[in-house]
């Protein structure tokens, strides 16, 4: 019952966390009506920079919706209002229903996500524009951006390992014979399963993070994303911003995630992620 009962404050934690972002998307993106609406007096408060640094890049570290994630960034400033960026991204990409449990039939058990069959990470790179929205108080305060960017995913279907454990049972006192590391497989490994009668197997823990790494599968697509850039750097040769947005990643052949759930051929995930880096000539 406690086992039951800690899946489901996962579960509800992940759907918080999936709202809030999303609400806080939605939520700016009603303001900034208003914002717009005021650019033309904001204008005569606005620091004259004087010139423009054409260069420009950063590093990120992300939370989205459903993993967490870092990139690079870099471009050219075409204008004070607008740029042309770069970007890549690396990122872990999770199921929605999937919930990480322990098995309290063993001493100091591994966690480990049950049904999954593959870990999926995303290698993004991308072009996209920047156009400024409202400009950076003469005091500092804040710079805020509208984005896009596309391009092309590769996503790497790493298979799921997991320490399997096969034992026997005497006087109601389960008794460990071995464990053994394998790939895992839904019609094998589950409670009460085993190579007879008197051997059984139970799933003992997560295998180690690079077993499966010779048996990636690769899945090639295309991505999209789009959101608002918070510039707060007292320093205008510096970077540092906040980014909220929406993000989609498409794959014309589904990618198994989960066992018991269907492929998917779409992520669609919100994010909030941090930007540090600095402008150049």
């Amino acid at each position: 019952m406690q086992l039951n009962r800690s899946i489901v404050v996962y579960r509800l934690k992940t759907q918080l966390m999936r709202f809030s972002l999303i609400l806080l998307f939605f939520a700016i993106s009603a303001i900034f009506p208003t914002i717009l609406l005021a650019q033309d007096a904001a204008d005569a408060d606005t620091v004259d920079m004087g010139f423009i640094m054409r260069k420009e890049k950063s590093m990120n570290l992300m939370l989205h919706t459903l993993g967490y994630g870092v990139g690079v960034r870099f471009g050219t400033n075409k204008t004070y209002y607008k740029n042309r960026m770069f970007e890549f991204d690396l990122l872990e990409m999770r199921a929605p229903n999937q919930a990480r449990r322990y098995n309290e039939n063993f001493a100091n058990p591994r966690s480990y996500v049950y049904g999954k069959l593959n870990n999926l990470y995303i290698i993004r790179a991308g072009i996209g524009k920047q156009v400024l929205i409202n400009r950076k108080p003469y005091w500092g305060g804040v710079e805020v951006r509208g984005f896009y960017y596309g391009g092309f995913d590769i996503g790497l279907a790493k298979p799921s390992y997991l320490y399997i454990a096969y034992y026997t049972v005497s006087d109601n006192v389960l008794i460990v014979d071995h464990i053994s590391l394998e790939r895992y497989n839904p019609k094998e490994h589950f409670p009460y399963i085993g190579v007879n009668p008197n051997t059984l197997s139970d799933i003992y823990g997560r295998g180690p993070i690079l077993s499966g790494f010779t048996s990636i599968k690769i899945y090639p697509g295309l991505y999209a994303k789009g959101g608002f850039n918070f510039e707060f750097s007292s320093q205008n040769d510096r970077i540092k911003a906040v980014e909220v947005g929406v993000a989609v990643d498409a794959f014309p052949w589904p990618v198994p995630v989960m066992a018991f759930s269907d492929p998917s051929y779409a992520f669609i995930t919100g994010y909030l992620s941090f930007h540090f880096g600095k402008r150049y000539n």
